[in-house]
């Protein structure tokens, strides 16, 4: 998944699959099983345009689904009993992953032998 893509007021679906490194159908299809949460603008065409918040939704449903290996009904349930603790753990998942990223260039330009597997991030540690 892409962290760093152009921000704009509104993204088309072809831009959200690639920022998600996803096909088009699938970010449709996520549009439609998760009404609640994503609410695309569409044009006269009936083209649907995604606001920021979407994609950070998508980024979130991403998040749950590919990475933590969840179902699309168990993602659905806990966005619906939890959503804003899972995406403030989302988000200082995302932050910490940059802290490691830092570390990582810092110890480069240090000429330390610290590699990346020495550096573990277990996202059940992490608390409110």
């Amino acid at each position: 998944m892409k962290e760093n893509y152009p921000k704009k007021i509104y993204y088309t679906v072809s831009e959200v699959a690639e920022i998600l490194e996803e096909s088009a159908s699938l970010v449709r299809f996520w549009s439609n099983k998760f009404p609640s949460l994503i609410k695309p603008e569409r044009n006269k065409k009936g083209d649907r345009h995604f606001t920021a918040k979407d994609v950070e939704s998508f980024k979130l449903i991403y998040h749950l689904v590919k990475e933590s290996g969840m179902t699309l009904e168990g993602a659905e349930k806990r966005l619906k009993d939890n959503a804003s603790g899972e995406e403030r753990k989302y988000k200082a998942i995302g932050k910490l992953l940059q802290i490691k990223k830092m570390l990582l260039q810092i110890s480069d330009g240090l000429g330390e032998d610290i590699k990346s597997e020495d550096i573990e991030l277990d996202s059940d540690e992490i608390t409110e």
